[in-house]
């Protein structure tokens, strides 16, 4: 019997849309507001899914525990409270929600315990952006 477990952590973190292929104009032009050479902030909301055979003995997809705890040292403890342009895996791109989802993807793609389906980032209450890996639907379907 295969499962879905969908699971919500938050942290707290600023950053700058900015892109040195594009000069001071170009970045405002594009990025706006969200430019600000000071940068802004977010409460982010993840939630990751993961799907798997549940346990006969727990009943449970994965111990919630274990997932709890490889967010905490792989999210959490990395992302919150920090400017995500001074990360490592923004350092050569531009630190959008959708750059961000894709990382947040590669992270949970570690825990073992259950297979990742996908990951849905809030960022405001009118942005929210998934990921579900690098499989695209073919050309002329939706």
């Amino acid at each position: 019997m295969k499962a879905y477990l969908s699971r919500r952590y938050h942290f707290s973190a600023s950053h700058r849309l900015h892109s040195e292929a594009f000069d001071e104009g170009q970045n405002q032009q594009v990025f706006g507001k969200c430019n600000n050479p000071h940068g802004h902030g977010h409460n982010y909301t993840v939630e990751v899914t993961f799907s798997g055979r549940v346990n006969p003995v727990t009943g449970m997809v994965c111990d919630l525990g274990a997932l709890d705890a490889f967010a905490r040292e792989n999210l959490i403890d990395r992302f919150d409270h920090t400017n995500l342009n001074l990360l490592h895996c923004f350092e050569n791109r531009v630190s959008t929600t959708e750059n961000l989802s894709v990382e947040v993807y590669r992270i949970f793609a570690g825990f073992s315990a259950a297979h990742l389906e996908r990951v849905h980032i809030e960022e405001t209450s009118n942005n929210s952006f998934d990921y579900a890996g690098d499989a695209m639907p073919a050309e002329g379907t939706h």
